[in-house]
């Protein structure tokens, strides 16, 4: 790290080590991200010391939050099934990714701790990696550096820079770039974002194309009806032309709510499935109290009659993801804000085509399945609502979105393999 960074760097990193020693516990993001670090370095030594075999290669993967932690599992999987004697460790950053991690098969998962050069040395001395790869973008310049000393391989799994993206400041290549530098391979999702990695302090040489393995996750998800999937829709199934709105915020159902009413206008059997971003008691609340003052009849996803509600409204995380198995179309949320869209693959590799916002700064899946014709960018409700009305009224029309919204995720499967190969050739030559 330069040096001129590594001393604020420093003093942020040791404050926040001081009050996540002090915090109380609470229920709040930042309350979880500070005590779930409580004590972090005597789980990691009391795990090595029961589990850790230094015979058998170990294969860190650190993703921060659940969707770099969905674009490794394909390939933490694939290695697991391609390598079983190999152990495998994997870290998260946000307290959101707290359930997903225990879900991906590896032998050790916890939060990674603050990036200082004391607690480098604790989890380096318990995992000691053969290889550590990240997952999207991030990189913690302390911890490569002191894992680049004791010469452990380091990587990148489908990574990205965007041109937006705050990493290409020159503030964050004070911090950054030699951390960039250390990587030892780096799988990018496209030729601009290997562009932009390298300017960022990538050697070149380091870089393959492989893709971007959230395809390669998302399709096979939907190709998978797992028994939770048809225990969850069971009750849902009805006969009615059903939209699936994921991740929305107000400022999407501002202009979502009023557009589904107008279209249901013309087809009455018209249904909404939506499954907000936040699921605090006030945003469910706000949508139930708007399907009242409508003349429409809402449920909550865990009550009863959901299968008769005009408004099925859905009360907990982590099933979005199946619930797009009833969409006949997706709304996708975030594209009324500033920090952008959320997953548009999901739908897609169900075959429903997307209503999305006009806010999409380099969303690469929104370019490509517009381009398609899987994807439909609106500006206002009235937009909106005349999407939902083509669609409606032209069978085929639907039909076509339907199938290019799948073929753009079908055309992007490799990817898993691919960055499996990468890992493999840097861990065992």
């Amino acid at each position: 790290m330069n040096r001129i960074a590594r001393i604020p760097y420093s003093a942020v990193g040791a404050l926040a080590r001081a009050a996540a020693a002090i915090t109380p516990g609470g229920s709040s993001k930042t309350a979880r991200a500070l005590s779930g670090r409580r004590r972090i370095g005597r789980r990691y030594a009391e795990w090595a010391e029961k589990n850790r075999d230094p015979a058998r290669p170990l294969l860190w993967v650190h993703a921060p939050s659940v969707g770099e932690g969905l674009q490794a599992l394909p390939v933490i999987q694939l290695f697991r099934a391609r390598n079983p004697d190999a152990q495998l460790a994997y870290t998260f950053y946000s307290p959101s990714a707290e359930a997903f991690a225990r879900t991906t098969g590896a032998d050790f998962c916890d939060y990674l701790p603050f990036d200082t050069a004391h607690d480098a040395r604790v989890v380096l001395d318990a995992l000691r990696p053969t290889a550590l790869f990240f997952s999207k973008l991030d990189v913690w310049p302390v911890l490569v550096e002191a894992a680049s000393r004791r010469a452990v391989k380091l990587g990148m799994l489908s990574a990205t820079m965007p041109e937006s993206s705050k990493r290409r400041s020159s503030v964050a290549r004070l911090a950054l770039a030699n951390a960039y530098a250390a990587l030892d391979a780096v799988g990018a999702i496209s030729e601009g974002d290997a562009r932009r990695l390298v300017e960022a302090g990538v050697r070149g040489d380091r870089i393959t194309l492989t893709g971007d393995t959230r395809y390669d996750q998302a399709w096979l998800r939907a190709q998978t009806n797992s028994s939770e999937r048809s225990a969850l829709l069971q009750p849902l199934r009805a006969p009615r032309f059903t939209m699936v709105a994921g991740s929305t915020w107000p400022s999407d159902e501002e202009r979502l709510l009023p557009a589904w009413l107008l279209a249901k206008a013309v087809q009455p059997e018209l249904r909404l499935v939506i499954a907000p971003h936040e699921l605090s008691g006030k945003h469910l609340d706000a949508i139930e109290s708007w399907a009242r003052k409508n003349n429409l009849s809402s449920a909550r996803l865990s009550g009863d009659l959901v299968s008769r509600a005009d408004i099925i409204v859905v009360d907990r995380y982590g099933v979005l993801g199946d619930l797009y198995a009833l969409a006949d179309i997706a709304y996708v949320g975030g594209g009324f804000r500033d920090a952008g869209l959320h997953s548009l693959l999901e739908p897609a590799a169900f075959g429903a085509p997307v209503v999305i916002g006009p806010r999409h700064p380099d969303n690469r899946d929104a370019r490509l399945l517009m381009a398609a014709g899987g994807a439909v960018r609106c500006t206002d409700a009235a937009s909106i609502a005349n999407q939902i009305r083509r669609w409606l009224d032209a069978p085929d029309s639907l039909a076509h979105a339907r199938s290019a919204a799948r073929e753009v995720v079908f055309a992007g499967l490799g990817a898993a393999d691919l960055s499996v190969y990468l890992i493999e050739k840097l861990m065992f030559g």
